[in-house]
């Protein structure tokens, strides 16, 4: 059963697309897609708010995602947020299980 974590990264200044253009150009979203259990990691950005930056973050399970979280890569992101002055929002839904 797959985890999807929704995260808003708010900013002032430009700072949240900052981050994400960070966190692409450093490499750490390649890492973090090939991370096994990682189904998705892909940032949009909402039209009504300039300093708003929203990550769709899938997993395949909880452990693929406890990994994740203890990984260097978290401390990467961490520091990231820290540099850009960057709060977050976190929505975590799971699947519905299916009679198929």
């Amino acid at each position: 059963m797959s985890i999807t974590i929704n995260i808003y990264y708010k900013g002032e200044n430009g700072n949240a697309k900052k981050f994400v253009h960070e966190m692409v150009s450093s490499g750490i979203v390649y890492m973090v897609r090939k991370e096994e259990g990682n189904e998705r990691y892909e940032y949009f950005f909402p039209l009504d708010d300039e300093e708003t930056v929203l990550l769709i973050d899938r997993w395949k399970s909880k452990e693929a995602l406890d990994i994740h979280h203890k990984s260097e890569m978290m401390k990467k992101i961490a520091d990231l947020r820290s540099k850009y002055q960057i709060s977050m929002k976190v929505e975590k839904f799971k699947d519905l299980e299916s009679d198929e």
